[in-house]
């Protein structure tokens, strides 16, 4: 039953010659790699208003500001996209800013580049999710108070999707990611005509303005005076590090190059490139309309929480055209969904190569039934899963914890190309050097700008967020602490398998007489006497002269019965016969082990048990008839050095007479 359930669920096995064609073309690759770059335009803008709704003069919010700090986002955005080609033309074979760091700048760094990436796609799947529950609920308010278990079942069903394999997943995510490309330019393109034409549309009914949306801020912020009487460099420096977030997701092409068909690195540069093109003109669209349209952006924990996206749509689609804004946070929903795929498509590979390098354990490397690395997949599900519930799916709550690992991965990556060129002689190098070298230093700004501004947060805090006020206040620096954390822990991980390799490297091949001669005694675990014990006996007589029954005393009625049938019918094996006053079979058991062992001298003790096979049984049901201790014995003995355990299942001739 299990078997078919998993086969309803995830699909037949698929042999490793369908791997190539498991791999992407261009069209759906700009679906599962672009969604988490595409769908930060739904939230960075809005990051770099609600940064600036507690700063400006005279009790006025600097929202005035905002289109110029997205023109310099752009402007980084498209610098750190240049590099990545470059990234990619160098490491056709996949440009991880894992493996690039390790070909340049060593092991250490590279681990850090490693821990800063998985931290990164943890939050991806988090933050895109909890925005995505955001969307809706703006939309639709009444699903406000079960955000956090609308998000849960989200990423249950990401999780699925992608066990499924990587085609299923690129074909399923292609619409939501396509569908939310043509809403977005559909809403800014008609949002800038009439801005143009007849000035900034009406507000919609029990919309907040900028003024209300201060005040709600001004009331939940601790001390209550928090609004600044001037927009300082500090200031800009911080709506400018919150709105970093639009970068986040470059990445994850130039990670995932092996996933495209080939030419890999030639397909990939050209995703890459249409991606940074619609990423830039929707993110710079957004920031001009929430710009010319004075949105306010508000606590997420405010009762009349809008998203940015939504209020435009509201302000653009109204009157007849209200079924599109209900079309566009759909889909605005979709992709913040599928946003979180593109982390499962580079947290498992990337999970994958670790493994292969001993730095995390092995199972990370194996494929799945479906050609996929499932086991890296499950672990990104429970962890961001647990994220999402401990910061109640607020987005707000959890983007402090996500610039660092990003811009830490962007920059190691950077800088390692620059050392990569410098090695090189080949046509372009100063050039390449230029952009990788400019990129490098511009993603290192920012990594400063966000230590600046993020470890020093000011005193206008939102108060009461629980867990979410951890992590305002707190969670850069937590992140910065779970990196050599990680660290630590993948330097263990190698050092134990190194040690393990050391210990079991073959040196000279042993000689026969230099192998130690050991005793071996067989010890036949019987419930009682029955056709199935027969078989296990004659085995056990094979392995060892010394070959002997036990049977562990749970009611001593049935004893003497079992001593009589046992000289009756068995010859060879004697009977030891262990009392359990307890009714307990481990203790016995275990005391008498340790006895035949004390006894052999380093010898070695196999334990049999035999069982009855119930995959034989006639009916399906007939299986939760057939209990057995077999596995709580297997347990306790398994930890015992010099103990062997194995199971002898025997099969019952079924259907005779009653």
């Amino acid at each position: 039953m299990l078997t078919a359930l998993r086969r309803l669920l995830l699909g037949r096995p698929l042999p490793n010659q369908l791997a190539l064609q498991e791999r992407l073309p261009k069209r759906l690759a700009l679906a599962v790699f672009s969604s988490d770059a595409l769908s930060s335009t739904a939230y960075a803008s809005e990051e770099v208003l609600r940064t600036l709704m507690i700063v400006g003069a005279g009790g006025v919010p600097a929202l005035g500001v905002a289109w110029p700090i997205a023109v310099g986002i752009a402007l980084l955005l498209v610098l750190v996209a240049l590099s990545y080609r470059q990234t990619i033309q160098a490491y056709p074979a996949g440009a991880s800013a894992y493996l690039v760091a390790k070909d340049n700048l060593g092991t250490t760094s590279s681990l850090v580049a490693a821990a800063a990436l998985l931290l990164d796609y943890i939050l991806t799947v988090a933050v895109s999710v909890s925005a995505g529950v955001a969307a809706i609920s703006s939309a639709l308010p009444l699903l406000g108070p079960y955000r956090v278990g609308i998000a849960l079942v989200c990423i249950a069903l990401i999780a699925l999707v992608n066990l499924r394999g990587l085609r299923e997943s690129g074909r399923l995510f292609a619409i939501p990611t396509y569908g939310f490309i043509l809403s977005m330019f559909v809403v800014l393109g008609l949002g800038i005509y009439r801005f143009r034409v007849s000035g900034v549309p009406p507000l919609p009914d029990n919309a907040f303005t900028v003024g209300e949306a201060a005040q709600d801020i001004l009331q939940h912020t601790n001390p209550p005076q928090a609004l600044l009487t001037a927009l300082t460099p500090f200031a800009l420096l911080r709506a400018f590090a919150s709105g970093c977030t639009a970068l986040t997701g470059i990445e994850a092409i130039s990670d995932g190059i092996p996933a495209f068909r080939k030419p890999e690195a030639k397909n990939a540069a050209t995703t890459l490139g249409v991606m940074i093109v619609i990423l830039t003109a929707m993110f710079l669209g957004v920031s001009y309309l929430a710009d010319a349209f004075q949105l306010p952006a508000i606590r997420e924990q405010a009762p009349g929480y809008e998203t940015v996206i939504s209020q435009i749509g509201r302000r653009v689609f109204s009157g007849a055209l209200t079924p599109f804004y209900y079309g566009l946070m759909g889909f605005a929903l979709a992709i913040l969904l599928v946003a979180a795929n593109t982390s499962y498509q580079d947290f498992p590979r990337l999970a994958s190569l670790l493994a292969k390098d001993r730095f995390l354990p092995r199972q990370f490397a194996d494929v799945g039934d479906r050609l996929v690395f499932q086991n890296g997949i499950l672990l990104l599900t429970g962890l961001s899963a647990l994220l999402v519930a401990l910061f109640h799916a607020e987005v707000g709550s959890l983007l402090p914890l996500y610039a660092v690992g990003v811009f830490t991965s962007f920059t190691l990556s950077q800088a390692a190309m620059v050392r990569h060129w410098l090695t090189r002689q080949s046509k372009g190098r100063v050039l390449s050097i230029l952009l990788n070298g400019l990129g490098a230093f511009a993603t290192a700004v920012v990594l400063v700008v966000i230590a600046v501004t993020k470890f020093n947060p000011p005193d206008a805090m939102p108060t009461g967020l629980r867990v979410g006020s951890f992590s305002l206040h707190y969670g850069s620096w937590l992140v910065v602490c779970l990196i050599p954390l990680l660290v630590q822990v993948f330097q263990k991980v190698r050092g134990h398998y190194a040690e393990v390799w050391r210990a079991l490297q073959v040196e000279t091949a042993p000689s026969a007489q230099s192998l130690p001669h050991t005793r071996h005694t067989t010890l036949v675990l019987v419930p009682g006497l029955h056709k199935g014990i027969f078989p296990a006996l004659d085995y056990a007589r094979s392995l060892s002269a010394e070959a002997q029954a036990v049977y562990l005393e749970l009611d001593p009625a049935a004893t003497p019965t079992l001593k009589e049938e046992w000289e009756r019918f068995v010859e060879g094996v004697p009977l030891v016969i262990l009392e359990s006053p307890y009714r307990n079979l481990r203790e016995p058991l275990l005391e008498y082990v340790h006895e035949v062992l004390q006894g052999c001298e380093g010898g070695r003790v196999t334990i049999i048990l035999p069982e009855i096979d119930a995959t034989q049984v006639t009916r399906w049901w007939h299986r939760l008839l057939h209990g057995s201790s077999s596995d709580s014995i297997r347990r306790t003995l398994s930890s015992c050095p010099g103990v062997l355990v194995t199971s002898f299942p025997y099969f019952p001739e079924l259907g005779g007479p009653a």
